[in-house]
């Protein structure tokens, strides 16, 4: 009996749990040279020639074809881990892979995978304890928070040297939207221009806009700024049905010239008379009415798009009106100062200050577009990470110090796991020590002496991690360092990590339609 269609594959058993495992392993793979200080970088080239040069676990899993769906699953661990906690998707991606390499051992071994997913959950619960346990400080102050930020960025394509001070201006954008009910993340805006150095990255209180001014004539910075919101076109309305005109002698094309100048005139006018310094509008505009705005000392921009006139009524407390005839003082929003500065041929417009003041931008700068990016995703990550430190339980120590203090506490724990499931926890154990191996390797390290060095200096009490220092890596106390991670990248990475491992290990058939 036929069930399945003549072009469905199916695999079964252990050729199926081998492909599963493989993939992910090879995914897990990928992305282990980028951990860690001395990670190295990825480029990534698209069909179109589009070129992406980044450390970035979840960029990477991104942009990679992947197809096979057991490598699909880590790459959602990567993006789980993202969206949770903005970091720590590499470690999330390499230890779920070496959970497959240690399944495989076991599977080999006779051990059934019910018994694997059992011991690797057992321990999972065993690895947050190890991680409470650890946790340094919940009350952050701005010192544990800048480390946060450097550990965060440091090998991130930002440079050692410029890490503290874009940490510096992390911790003060957080701070600026900081409040009693936590951090408001989403009023942290990157702005991205190339041009200089990382080191002229500056946080803008307010907003920062593409936009540019609509004639040479108009002021290029107005302070104390009323500023309108406008949807509507302010050119000549086109009538809805096809209709001739007749004229006859030039006073009537003077006339209707003029009924044209005139309703131009009359945008400008409602504007300048509403006590408007600035116009931001949705629509188009014409050459005339912009003559008229700037004789009237109006700065205004057209075709502003929505997710900027968003932002531009975040920060300035302006409402949008749908015509310039219902425009009101109550209508407008206010800033301190907005300003139009030019970067080579781009224009860029600041608006500080404003009345609503619940924006913030890091306006990031870099040599070239690969430069700019990376470091957006740099300061994004740091961004997260910091709030994360503030609103999910405080800091543990970094440099892989934490995975070794978890591994050590789960080959404690395990003696009291009876039977195989026991195997399958010391099997987790050796997976978390991938982690310090790992950034042992790439900091140039022999990675089984430092691992040896690291479990004694664990077992006799000490906090230890890998320490980039001159051309390879010593092992110390990170904490003296200044090497601190989010408790919550931990908690987040273990459990993202053993969902992914434990599913893939689970399955023993795989049924593909063609």
């Amino acid at each position: 009996m036929f069930i399945l269609s003549e072009d469905t594959e199916r695999t079964r058993g252990d050729n199926a749990q081998s492909s599963n495992i493989s993939a992910g392993k090879a995914v897990s793979e990928s992305v282990r040279t980028t951990l860690g200080p001395r990670g190295m970088d990825k480029m990534l080239v698209s069909d179109s020639g589009d070129v992406v040069i980044t450390n970035d676990g979840a960029t990477i899993l991104d942009e990679m074809d992947i197809e096979h769906p057991a490598a699909q699953m880590l790459v959602e661990v990567a993006e789980t881990q993202e969206e949770e906690v903005g970091d720590g998707t590499t470690t999330a991606s390499i230890l779920a892979g070496e959970l497959l390499s240690q399944a495989e051992d076991l599977l080999e071994d006779d051990v059934h995978p019910t018994t694997i997913v059992e011991g690797y959950h057992a321990a999972a619960e065993l690895a947050q304890e190890a991680i409470e346990d650890q946790v340094i400080a919940t009350d952050l102050d701005d010192e544990h928070l800048l480390k946060v930020a450097e550990s965060s960025m440091t090998g991130k394509g930002t440079g050692d040297v410029a890490a503290g001070d874009l940490a510096e201006t992390v911790v003060e954008a957080i701070s600026f939207v900081r409040g009693d009910d936590g951090v408001d993340r989403d009023s942290i805006t990157i702005h991205t221009q190339v041009g200089s150095s990382s080191s002229a990255t500056e946080l803008v209180e307010g907003v920062i806009v593409d936009e540019e001014p609509l004639s040479p004539e108009m002021p290029r910075s107005v302070e104390d700024a009323s500023i309108a919101v406008i949807e509507e076109d302010l050119e000549i309305k086109e009538s809805n049905i096809d209709a001739e005109y007749q004229v006859s002698n030039v006073d009537q094309l003077n006339a209707a010239i003029e009924a044209e100048t005139e309703q131009l005139r009359e945008y400008a006018e409602a504007i300048a008379d509403a006590g408007a310094d600035v116009a931001f509008v949705d629509g188009d505009i014409d050459d005339r009415v912009a003559t008229h705005l700037a004789e009237h000392g109006i700065l205004a921009f057209e075709g502003v798009d929505s997710d900027d006139v968003t932002s531009i009524i975040a920060a300035t407390g302006a409402s949008r009106v749908a015509s310039v005839k219902a425009l009101e003082a109550d209508d407008f929003g206010e800033a301190e100062q907005i300003s139009v500065r030019k970067y080579g041929d781009d224009e860029q417009v600041f608006i500080e200050g404003g009345a609503a003041a619940n924006a913030v931008t890091v306006f990031a700068r870099g040599g070239t577009e690969h430069v700019v990016d990376e470091l957006e995703r740099g300061l994004r990550d740091a961004l997260d990470v910091v709030t994360a430190a503030l609103d999910a339980g405080g800091v543990v120590p970094g440099a892989g110090a934490t995975e070794v203090g978890m591994a050590n506490y789960i080959r404690e724990e395990a003696a009291g796991v009876e039977g195989r499931k026991q195997l399958a926890v010391d099997a987790y154990a050796d997976a978390v020590d991938l982690i310090p191996r790992t950034l042992a390797e790439n900091t140039g390290m022999d990675p089984i002496d430092a691992l040896v060095d690291l479990r004694a200096e664990s077992e006799a009490g000490n906090t230890a991690g890998i320490i980039s220092e001159g051309q390879t890596g010593i092992v110390a106390d990170p904490t003296e360092y200044g090497v601190l991670d989010p408790a919550a990248v931990k908690r987040e990475a273990v459990d993202s990590a053993t969902e992914a491992a434990t599913m893939i290990v689970r399955i023993d058939d795989v049924i593909a339609s063609s």
